[in-house]
């Protein structure tokens, strides 16, 4: 029953399926400060005097705080040297503390009619030069630039990337949770399917069966396309109706404290021709080839050409052109679902291990019908080590 596709009915999975039984740890307040000690690193290494780091994924992981940016700015001034310092909002104090992870000593507050900038600014005592989060608001950044003319504003990618791409341990479990979680939920939505279900029908489906087995934010995104629709990478604007003989293409995540899934699965929904299964198995060499090209101190980049070039051998491409593989191969994944470093010519980070990827180098044949297979790895000293094994073959999910 495992790979089925079709002949059980929403009910009778969701029915099935209870709450993770071993879910993986939360991260740690020793980890935190870890990692604020690293970004510490990374800032004499550049000559930064400090970073700031507004609300967002980045945040979070440097202080637990899940916040999301807003007009009002929320953010944390981290020295080279010292305790961090905390800009919040006045009115949003009780809730800011309530998330903390991190000791919070310092936290300055502005008023709704006073000037965040103005505040980063006093706070920051003769800094030189402030690295600022590559994901920040472009109003921040002039707004500070304005309040603060002094101080020279820098790229603080090299501190908050250089944090970030590298997983722990327990980062790589907690994302390993939310892959099993996904997994599985995609062999539930296989096994619902009959001719005539709507795409919506499966996507509300997923949703549930995240829930079910304990993801509280449900599915962080969805996509259901059958037959034609596979050919566009993400979709078309439209509620799918299955009918036999389609192409079943689903891409879903979820959430583990804070940290992403991504899976996506292509089969078919009864018989498929010969020409979509051809394809189907050079989508699957192709991420094998990928998968195997992933060594310790090779580029990003290198990825990607392996990929390419079992579509170019099948005399599909070159490059972008279609059919073919119309994006990258992969991205980085963690606490977004995508950041950096990227699979992709241009790319040239060394892969190192803790990195962690999307491996899916989708191949689209023009208007008729597209194949992405997505699974994830992490990098290890030798090579990769996949989060979820990848699909078998075509009419079995495994």
């Amino acid at each position: 029953m495992a790979g089925m596709i079709g002949g059980s009915t929403a009910e009778r999975e969701l029915a099935s399926l209870s709450p993770w039984t071993n879910p993986a740890p939360v991260i740690t307040a020793g980890e935190r400060a870890h990692r604020l000690d690293r970004a510490r690193e990374l800032m004499g290494r550049m000559g930064a005097d400090a970073l700031l780091v507004g609300a967002g994924a980045s945040l979070r992981y440097f202080t637990g705080v899940a916040w999301g940016a807003t007009e009002r700015l929320v953010a944390m001034l981290l020295p080279v040297v010292g305790d961090p310092i905390f800009i919040c909002p006045a009115f949003e104090l009780g809730s800011f503390e309530a998330s903390l992870a991190v000791p919070a000593a310092d936290i300055r507050l502005w008023q709704e009619d006073e000037s965040p900038s103005a505040l980063v600014a006093d706070s920051l005592k003769g800094a030189k030069t402030l690295a600022i989060d590559p994901a920040m608001a472009f109003l921040f950044v002039e707004r500070i630039r304005a309040a603060a003319p002094g101080v020279a504003l820098v790229d603080g990618g090299p501190v908050v990337d250089g944090c970030r791409q590298i997983k722990s341990p327990a980062e790589i479990a907690l994302m390993q949770q939310a892959m099993d979680m996904t997994l599985e939920v995609h062999r539930r939505a296989a096994r619902i399917l009959h001719e005539g279900i709507r795409a919506s029908e499966v996507i509300r489906f997923i949703d549930q069966a995240h829930r079910a087995l304990g993801a509280s934010t449900g599915n962080t995104f969805c996509a259901v396309q059958f037959g034609r629709s596979t050919a566009f990478p993400h979709g078309l604007p439209q509620d799918d109706v299955l009918r036999d003989g389609d192409l079943v293409l689903v891409d879903t995540g979820t959430l583990v404290d804070g940290y992403h899934s991504d899976i996506t699965r292509t089969y078919a929904f009864g018989e498929v021709g010969d020409e979509v299964r051809r394809i189907w198995d050079i989508e699957k060499e192709a991420q094998g080839a990928a998968f195997a090209a992933v060594r310790p101190g090779e580029p990003c980049e290198a990825v990607d050409y392996a990929a390419r070039a079992v579509l170019e051998r099948a005399g599909l491409g070159p490059d972008y052109r279609l059919p073919g593989l119309p994006h990258r191969t992969g991205h980085g994944i963690g606490l977004s679902i995508h950041e950096p470093a990227y699979l992709v010519r241009g790319d040239t980070t060394p892969l190192a291990p803790g990195m962690c990827f999307s491996n899916e180098p989708m191949i689209v044949v023009p208007d008729r019908f597209g194949v992405r297979l997505e699974d994830h790895f992490y990098v290890t000293e030798t090579g990769a080590a996949w989060f979820t094994q990848p699909q078998p073959a075509i009419d079995d999910l495994g």
